[in-house]
């Protein structure tokens, strides 16, 4: 599909637009920023509930003026699962929120859920095959493939129109991530504890099904509707070294004393 041709701000003849168009440039970006800004201090007031008072005014007042570039940079919402590395009982829901930080690496943040007093539980960087493929053999241990959760229908972009969605994942069946949750929110309702590698499902019959159902009906989406539209993308064969897992023994993080160094 043709991309619609932007309205220039110069003209063919090398003359300024007119005056009117940059004014009403500049007031629909300011309305922008005033409506994000309006949003934004709403719901740092609906969180700030039972925050001291001076607390409040100063998140109401950073809310309204300052600018978060990162976060205005994440493009994408991703809702799927988690397993922990060492451990297949224990599986918990991740809401990501991603940018496109080089053509091949992805960064995202990791919520319990899309909403505004979701816990912040854990990163994920996601990369190509290609760039996979050359990381030494102790780094591939640390990540997982995402052919099954694409194909599966576990993963989902939800609000995106279907077309949109199948197009994304044609390029993310390909990729691998390496995640970290440092909330441990399965256990606890704070965050104690040391990061823990976590790792993605491969196969039928690993993710359990009250966990995707309940899911599904929070997010008005369906998994086996999207895995039945994703069956024509290809299913790529999944590079070695990653999955570690799945052979018997996997790796997982630790605290360990060590002698400080001066």
């Amino acid at each position: 599909m043709p991309c619609p041709r932007r309205r220039a701000v110069v003209t063919a003849t090398g003359g300024r637009a007119p005056v009117g168009h940059g004014i009403r440039t500049r007031h629909a970006r300011l309305a922008r920023v005033r409506q994000g800004n309006g949003r934004e201090a709403a719901t740092v007031s609906k969180i700030g509930k039972g925050h001291p008072l001076k607390h409040r005014a100063l998140d109401l007042a950073a809310g309204a003026v300052q600018r978060k570039y990162p976060l205005e940079a994440m493009s994408t919402y991703l809702n799927g699962f988690h397993l922990y590395a060492h451990d297949m009982g224990r599986q918990v829901e991740a809401t990501h929120f991603c940018f496109h930080l080089r053509h091949d690496l992805h960064q995202c943040v990791i919520f319990d859920r899309n909403a505004p007093d979701a816990r912040l539980i854990g990163i994920e960087y996601l990369i190509g095959e290609e760039r996979f493929r050359g990381l030494p053999a102790d780094e591939k241990r640390l990540w997982h493939s995402h052919h099954y959760e694409v194909k599966s229908g576990i993963l989902t972009a939800p609000g995106i129109l279907d077309m949109a969605e199948h197009a994304y994942f044609e390029d993310l069946v390909t990729t691998y991530g390496k995640t970290f949750h440092t909330w441990q929110y399965d256990r606890d309702d704070f965050p104690y504890g040391i990061p823990q590698l976590m790792m993605g499902f491969t196969g039928d019959g690993q993710a359990a099904d009250e966990l995707i159902q309940a899911r599904d009906e929070e997010l008005g989406v369906s998994t086996s509707r999207k895995r039945q539209k994703r069956a024509d993308i290809p299913t790529p064969e999944v590079a070695q070294g990653a999955n570690v897992w799945e052979s018997g023994r996997t790796v997982q993080t630790r605290v360990e004393e060590l002698d400080f160094k001066r």
